[in-house]
């Protein structure tokens, strides 16, 4: 590998939003060197999305092969090893990580395995880490300096104050990715993203599972109708729900653990033995110990670095982009703004990302059933001083959505009653996460609901949905 200490551009951290900016960079030109401290494709590659989505997977063949009555067949003796799940969700990951590694090497990007840190607006400080994974690239000790330094440190689980996470009986989504085996019984507290997928996971291999939520209901950042048909699937799934529930204490005991929770309303206490429980309230950022204060770099109260809509931070020549931004933790919103970041720093023609823009990028839940959304509730749009309409269209009464025998769920879009502009989208039910792309596209281009109602849809299709809940914005819906 390249001995040369002298680039471009620096980026430090190598997860989707810093490996896609450090690829960008290259394709443009700029000699390009990427820190990475422990492994490439970060936390969405190693530890995050894709070991997930893939434990999902074995979670949803469980299910199915446990209703196999509805669809004809029956098991006498049927076990579910989920070490085997586990040990799948491994070889995904790892698949991934060696395309990323192929990726540098593609791109001519040295990769320095070490921990980065700023020394000024034109030094990155590295400092090998002991037996650490290979990240494929050089182990080194020394500085870097460059034109340009990106920032893509990312975020690591938050724990409840005075909590302390063992790693054993106290866990946060890390750890349950490790686990070869599923709890008989497990506490999630925090009923966003995280803890609702790993919820059904560990509930379709047998679990007993009690999701704790301090917030009015589960998926509190989601519109109200699409986490109460969530919460009702869950509810039929058998999963224990309380939300409006402060978690008071997490006091580990010889057998496992017991949370002690509070509800917010009647303040009534109770306590909840479990075998173990999965914290899983949120993230801080990545964003102490890394030169930050040296440099000149300002982070807000929570300690996310600020940043501009072509994700400058006040330091001429420092960039921040992803999770330690703080702006919308999701793995695709990284990437999108590594490509705008070294875009911008290389000269080259780019759209800035604006703060009300956030509000707009796709968000995915993966549990079942699926939950994808983006813009406004109806709610929010109103406060916002739009003439609000709204169309709904259950997937009850969708065709492929009987035949795959999920039925539960909705599509439902937000538009502006003068413009027909879309204002926000939310969908609930059978692979939903794959159907938001069309309404992302709509709303960038400014179509109308109007216009994805004319839009032919294949028939028999889950699209159709989509099609419907726009007839319906206009009151013109034909299947319901």
């Amino acid at each position: 590998m390249s001995k040369i200490t002298s680039y471009d551009v620096i980026v430090i951290g190598g997860g989707p939003g810093g490996y896609v900016a450090a690829i960008r960079s290259a394709q443009l030109g700029l000699r390009v060197a990427l820190v990475e401290r422990e492994f490439l494709g970060g936390v969405c590659l190693n530890i995050g999305c894709v070991p997930t989505k893939s434990l999902l997977r074995n979670a949803e063949v469980a299910v199915l092969l446990n209703e196999g009555k509805e669809y004809g067949f029956t098991f006498d003796n049927l076990r579910l090893d989920y070490a085997v799940a586990q040990k799948r969700s491994r070889q995904v990951s790892d698949r991934l990580v060696k395309g990323v590694q192929f990726l540098m090497k593609k791109n001519k990007i040295d990769v320095y395995q070490g921990i980065g840190r700023l020394r000024s607006a034109t030094q990155v400080e590295v400092a090998a880490v002991p037996d650490a994974a290979a990240v494929n690239g050089q182990k080194f000790d020394g500085v870097l300096n460059s034109k340009a330094i990106i920032i893509a440190t990312g975020a690591r689980a938050r724990a409840l104050p005075g909590m302390t996470i063992d790693g054993q009986k106290i866990i946060t989504s890390r750890q349950a990715l490790e686990l070869t085996k599923v709890p008989q019984r497990i506490v999630v507290v925090g009923a966003g993203a995280i803890g609702m997928e790993f919820a059904y996971l560990f509930r379709a291999y047998g679990a007993e599972v009690t999701v704790i939520e301090m917030l009015p209901h589960v998926l509190p950042l989601e519109d109200d109708d699409t986490a109460a048909e969530v919460a009702k699937a869950f509810k039929r799934q058998g999963i224990k729900m309380l939300v409006n529930t402060r978690t008071e204490a997490v006091e580990p005991t010889a057998e496992g653990v017991n949370v002690r929770v509070k509800d917010q309303g009647t303040n009534n206490e109770q306590t909840i033995a479990a075998d173990a429980v999965l914290v899983a309230i949120g993230v801080a950022a990545n964003s102490d110990g890394i030169g930050l204060e040296e440099a000149g770099v300002q982070t807000d109260k929570r300690g996310f670095i600020v940043v501009d809509e072509y994700l400058r931070t006040n330091v001429a020549g420092i960039y921040a982009i992803g999770d330690v931004t703080g702006k919308l933790l999701l793995a695709h919103v990284a990437s999108s703004q590594g490509m705008v970041a070294a875009e911008h720093l290389s000269g080259h023609e780019t759209r800035p990302i604006r703060e009300a823009d956030y509000a707009f990028m796709p968000r995915a839940t993966y549990c079942h059933p699926q939950v994808a959304s983006l813009g406004y509730t109806d709610a929010q749009a109103a406060e916002r001083g739009y003439q609000v309409k709204v169309g709904k269209f259950p997937f009850i009464a969708n065709g492929k959505a009987l035949g795959l025998g999920q039925r539960d769920g909705f599509v439902k879009i937000i538009a502006d009653a003068r413009y027909g502009e879309i204002l926000g989208a939310h969908l609930v039910g059978p692979e939903v996460t794959e159907l938001l792309p069309e309404l992302a596209l709509a709303r960038t281009w400014e179509l109308t609901a109007e216009e994805i109602s004319r839009t032919v849809h294949a028939h028999p299709t889950l699209s159709e949905a989509l099609m419907e809940a726009a007839h319906a914005v206009m009151g013109q819906a034909i299947h319901v």
